[in-house]
């Protein structure tokens, strides 16, 4: 048998001192500036986190900035928007679409409302050590109760400004009321930032309007819809239609599309989701 031990020495036990330890460094996020892209004003709508430094790590010096479609993870994918210096508590890490556009290498106006972004922070101490999502422990970086911000993640919206109430071309109807390429109207209300579509949906060739029209809310700030559940919008198809939980949808004042998905149950039947994508004329 072979047994192994640590023998005890004047030093003490290297283990029992944090001190004895290498330090390393990651940011805390301290507040978000703003998460929302604003399409309408692109080139200089600006996003953006406040960060500080983690209190006992080593000292940040600097911070390069990252940007990637969509998500990704790998380093070799990321494009650099900006490198900041580390002021201390509250630094700001932003970019403006412009600034996106670039380290992308396309237009601004190619970032689309409904896309988003991620922002990669890679830290630089002042010791010269480099830290990034791609180096460090994972539970570091998925624990909220370490607040680390090495990510963050912004969309493009389109803020709702009314009225938008108009013809629209048919894009897409899963439902098959509509061809594509059919003119429909849409109008405005009742309520402030809703649009009626019960001109739309039913189709009068197939079926009554009702006991409800079909009403959408938007949000003023980001353009998502909300459709209550359980709204019958529809008779006489021979069936009833009415609207099931879960249905969302986009409208983009700034662009003139609408688009949909509504879950529709057809008879008490689920019929499951189907797209209405609209564009105004």
């Amino acid at each position: 048998m072979l047994a192994v031990s640590c023998k005890k020495t004047d030093g003490g036990n290297p283990l029992a001192s944090i001190d004895n330890f290498g330090k390393g460094a990651y940011l805390t996020l301290n507040s978000n500036i703003n998460l929302n892209l604003n399409y309408a004003q692109v080139n200089t709508s600006k996003v953006g986190v406040k960060v500080n430094q983690y209190n006992n790590g080593n000292d940040v010096d600097k911070i390069k900035l990252y940007v990637v479609a969509g998500a990704n993870a790998n380093p070799t994918a990321w494009k650099l928007v900006k490198t900041v210096t580390y002021a201390g508590e509250g630094t700001e890490l932003s970019a403006t679409g412009a600034e996106i556009g670039t380290a992308l290498g396309v237009p601004p106006s190619s970032l689309s409302p409904g896309t988003f972004y991620t922002f990669y922070n890679q830290i630089i101490t002042k010791s010269g050590e480099t830290y990034d999502i791609s180096n460090v422990n994972s539970a570091l970086e998925s624990g909220s109760f370490y607040s680390a911000c090495f990510r963050w993640t912004a969309s493009v919206v389109c803020p709702f400004v009314a009225p938008m109430a108009g013809t629209y071309k048919v894009v897409q109807d899963d439902w098959v009321d509509w061809s594509p390429g059919d003119l429909v109207q849409v109008t405005d209300g009742p309520g402030a930032n809703q649009l009626n579509l019960s001109k739309v949906w039913p189709n009068p060739a197939y079926g009554n309007i009702g006991p409800n029209p079909l009403v959408v809310t938007v949000d003023a700030a980001t353009g998502n819809v909300t459709l209550p559940s359980g709204l019958i919008w529809a008779t006489g198809y021979p069936g009833t239609a009415s609207t099931g939980a879960g249905s969302t949808g986009l409208v983009f004042a700034c662009t003139g599309r609408i688009s949909l998905s509504v879950r529709i149950l057809y008879n008490g039947g689920d019929a499951g989701f189907n797209k209405l994508i609209l564009q105004k004329q």
